[in-house]
């Protein structure tokens, strides 16, 4: 292995340390001094200047074989090979006499579309992340093992944007043509994550596999359902339900024969987290784990509503930490496809059904809203859309995706609900917010098929259908006009929100109008 990582330019290594166990890492990290060990035995560690993904930094080189594939723009950035290989070159001189951790695994549940990746860190506690989120080989694979992918982290690397070319010291630079990701600068081992996924959101489309930025679980009789969400609408909460087995909770694939899960682990938000509320994350915060940002006393003891480094606390840890989880991750083709929002205006129904046109329509526009009082300056709820609910990680137009989305609901007669968690009665501030039992109820409904049974009706505003009944749920909470004191003020606001749908999909060129067509009307 030490001739292997010298061939990249990493030359007169310290030591090369390839697949060790998590127990050797924690004890790699410790004695690096990267971090500490909680009460419970998870290692914690800070992540400096950087706490979150730094999207302004991400690049994509841009090269002949992928120039006209790429949906270039705010989220795709051109870089040229000239600087990207430049900045390798940099980076794996930096990296030389150093200590090199290495890990090999896999994105992808499925055999038949798992990509072998090899990761390659400066930080035993970054390994450890990574060994914990991917699929984990098993001895044999190990035996045969040739990366498809290759990641290089050096955190410790920074970059000169004067003479690299790139906008600060940070850099995430995926290259499809040398099939590797450099990521310079940021500790924040979210960065190595969400580059797995761009890498499969532009490999699986090529293979005819629909990737998706979503939770998945299944039922007791093989039905799967998909919940797609924005962070805040419940994606996480919903999904896990003791009735039914977790596949995952972030990332996914839908095949041929069925849905998969990209990852073998699970990567937490932390702020607030409580025993009471959520009790299998807490639950994994145990040896194996990686925890970022979280303040902790000298006894070892977590404050998890400390936000002083951060809102973004985070853990990472493997899917099997979590109770009722389906191993290996995979599931047959969904029956359910479900679409969390959470509409702080007060407007959407509480839950809709959507044809095929429309669910196109909402997955590119991924809605979700921003609370009035949650941010400096904002006074009234605040639209945001993240292009098929993961618009940081496509490398494609998404129309690809959304194609892809509605052959495959078609295909498999699949029902497509969007739920909305937010408000009713009025915007925040005015109205309540939609009790969780009853948004579970309508879950439930869905999941069962009951929900099918219902009367719909077409919303004249958000054009979608909007059911007259659902089980354990009371009726007039179905109608979000019905539930508003003020139905002129109902009809205002919901206009407002309809005109930044229409005003927001303008930007998607070389949307079909079929798709166009089946959104709000302004």
């Amino acid at each position: 292995m030490k001739e292997y990582i010298e061939s990249l330019g990493i030359i007169a290594p310290k030591a090369v340390y390839r697949n060790l166990s998590p127990a050797r890492l924690v004890e790699h990290a410790i004695l690096r001094g990267e971090g500490r060990l909680s009460a419970t035995g998870a290692l914690t560690v800070t992540t400096g200047k950087y706490t979150g993904r730094s999207p302004e930094d991400r690049f994509v080189v841009d090269t002949p074989d992928v120039h006209n594939e790429i949906d270039w723009g705010k989220v795709n950035v051109p870089i040229s090979r000239e600087k990207a290989d430049n900045i390798y070159n940099k980076m794996t001189s930096y990296l030389q006499g150093r200590e090199i951790f290495i890990f090999d695994g896999f994105a992808g549940a499925d055999k038949q579309y798992s990509l072998p990746i090899r990761v390659i860190n400066e930080l035993a506690s970054q390994n450890l992340f990574i060994h914990q989120l991917l699929v984990r080989p098993t001895e044999d694979e190990l035996e045969s093992f040739a990366p498809g992918f290759t990641i290089i982290a050096a955190p410790g690397f920074k970059c000169v944007p004067s003479v690299d070319g790139v906008h600060s010291e940070a850099a995430i630079i995926v290259d499809f043509e040398k099939r590797r990701v450099l990521i310079a600068g940021s500790q924040y081992a979210g960065e190595i994550k969400k580059s797995v996924f761009s890498v499969m959101n532009y490999i699986l489309p090529h293979k005819d596999v629909f990737p998706m930025h979503c939770s998945a679980n299944i039922g007791h009789d093989g039905d799967a359902a998909l919940f797609f969400g924005l962070s805040g609408t419940g994606k996480t909460t919903l999904s896990a339900d003791p009735t039914r087995y977790l596949i995952g909770d972030d990332e996914h694939g839908w095949s041929g024969t069925g849905v998969f899960n990209f990852e073998g682990g699970c990567y937490a938000k932390c702020i607030n987290l409580s025993k009471e509320h959520e009790p299998e994350i807490y639950g994994a915060i145990r040896f194996g784990a990686l925890v970022e940002n979280v303040i902790m006393d000298e006894n070892g003891e977590y404050d998890f509503n400390d936000s002083s480094l951060t809102e973004n606390t985070r853990v990472g840890y493997p899917v099997t930490y979590i109770p009722n989880t389906k191993i290996p991750g995979v599931g047959s083709h969904p029956k359910t496809v479900i679409f969390l929002t959470a509409d702080a205006f007060g407007v959407l129904p509480p839950i809709s059904k959507l044809d095929k046109n429309m669910a196109m329509y909402h997955f590119v526009s991924g809605y979700t809203s921003k609370l009035a009082g949650t941010e400096r300056g904002i006074k009234e709820p605040q639209t945001t859309f993240s292009t098929c609910f993961g618009a940081p990680f496509l490398p494609l137009h998404p129309s690809v995706y959304a194609e892809m989305l509605g052959k495959r609901i078609e295909e498999h007669n699949a029902n497509v609900y969007l739920i909305n968690t937010g408000w009713s009665g009025g915007p925040y501030g005015v109205g309540s917010r939609i009790k969780l039992p009853y948004t579970r109820a309508m879950v439930s409904a869905a999941l069962n098929g009951e929900l099918e049974k219902a009367e719909f009706v077409l919303h004249p505003v958000f054009n979608v259908y909007v059911p007259t009944s659902c089980p354990n749920v009371p009726d007039e909470l179905l109608d979000a006009r019905a539930m508003w004191a003020d139905k002129e003020a109902y009809d205002k606001q919901a206009k407002l929100l309809a005109s930044r749908f229409v005003e927001n999909f303008k930007k998607y060129s070389n949307m079909p109008d079929y798709i166009v067509n089946a959104g709000p009307k302004a």
